[in-house]
């Protein structure tokens, strides 16, 4: 029996299924034909997934129905996204507009991984070029040392040390880190609200994971919206979305005000300084002239630009950062190697 809650599919793929259910739909095909013909072709889990949804279409239920026995591909927001759109008859409209979504996310996750690309490439070669002095360059220099008894300061004993201890202790090192990163797992999977919440707390990362988190719900927030949920079902789902706990707080306190009779804008003022004034304005904006979803995909679209600004700023600094700390690392490690050269061509010299 396949375990439907860990089948999962590629984004494109994501992207395709829903654009052409609605397209299909929109040329007026019913849904179970249409999941039909796109079942023909289908393979891997798309297929799975193809096939239990005609099977509950027989049935008589709904696409939300299927779609929710895959949490790793429909998360709980596009999930009612639909089922709202059903209800309404707008299925199609909701479908297209999610399509835009999951298109505006991937667009948003490719940004933040552009960012990783260059600290990841610089530490990975440095990693690599640690490595390589270490098992090929160190053990032939400290041969040449110990034939010459030199004294060696302190810096080249060390790293002597570390080379002997990898070159001469292989499998039992590779044990050690094997060991190393299964308790870092563990505790990673035991803490890892702990852990997450101390990474997103770094002065760099913050800032960028705030303005994430407020485009990421602000987005949510006007799918939602637009497919005609009530603004407390709305709120209470967006806080699946967001990353740190800070957001999701916010949000908690903005399902309190707005059940107690006031408006979203007046939860969001009782956690100003953490939410910028502009979207405060655009919310209130939004509420006055009652159209608070297209509030919400102004903010999103503001938010989203202003990730990108702040990403590029983070990449900015970063990159002297490493290059600066790689410098100080392998330089300290030739001169260590050069250094007791130096003193025994002294020496020779003096004599």
């Amino acid at each position: 029996m396949v375990n439907l809650h860990n089948i999962n599919i590629s984004t494109g793929e994501k992207i395709g299924l829903v654009s052409n259910l609605s397209t299909m739909l929109s040329a007026g095909i019913p849904i179970l034909e249409v999941v039909s013909s796109l079942f023909e072709d289908a393979k891997g889990g798309m297929k799975k997934i193809l096939e239990v949804t005609k099977g509950d279409l027989i049935e008589g239920h709904r696409l939300y129905t299927s779609f929710s026995k895959f949490p790793r591909i429909f998360d709980k927001v596009t999930v009612n996204i639909i089922k709202a759109s059903e209800e309404a008859g707008t299925l199609e409209i909701a479908l297209k507009d999610l399509q835009v979504s999951i298109q505006r996310d991937i667009e948003f996750n490719d940004k933040i991984k552009s960012a990783l690309i260059y600290p990841i490439f610089i530490f990975g070669t440095f990693f690599a070029v640690l490595i390589f002095m270490l098992v090929m360059v160190i053990p032939k220099v400290a041969g040449v040392f110990r034939n010459l008894r030199i004294d060696l300061p302190l810096p080249t004993q060390i790293m002597v040390f570390v080379s002997d201890l990898i070159t001469k202790n292989t499998f039992s090192v590779l044990i050690i880190i094997g060991v190393v990163i299964l308790l870092f797992v563990l505790l990673f999977k035991t803490k890892r609200a702990l852990i997450l919440n101390i990474l997103y707390s770094l002065p760099l990362i913050s800032k960028v994971v705030r303005y994430i988190d407020l485009t990421r719900f602000s987005r949510s927030m006007h799918l939602l919206l637009n497919s005609g949920l009530p603004i407390i079902e709305c709120l209470d789902l967006t806080q699946d979305v967001v990353i740190k706990h800070q957001m999701s707080k916010v949000i908690d306190d903005c399902k309190k005000t707005v059940t107690s009779g006031k408006t979203l804008s007046d939860g969001l003022k009782v956690s100003k300084g953490y939410i910028p004034s502009i979207m405060i304005k655009l919310v209130e904006a939004g509420e006055k002239t009652g159209t608070l979803d297209k509030s919400m995909l102004d903010i999103s679209v503001y938010f989203d630009y202003q990730v990108t600004g702040a990403l590029k700023t983070v990449t900015a600094l970063i990159e002297p950062i490493m290059l600066l700390l790689i410098g100080v690392v392998v330089g300290g490690m030739m001169i260590s190697i050069i250094g007791p050269i130096y003193n025994l061509i002294g020496k020779v010299g003096g004599r």
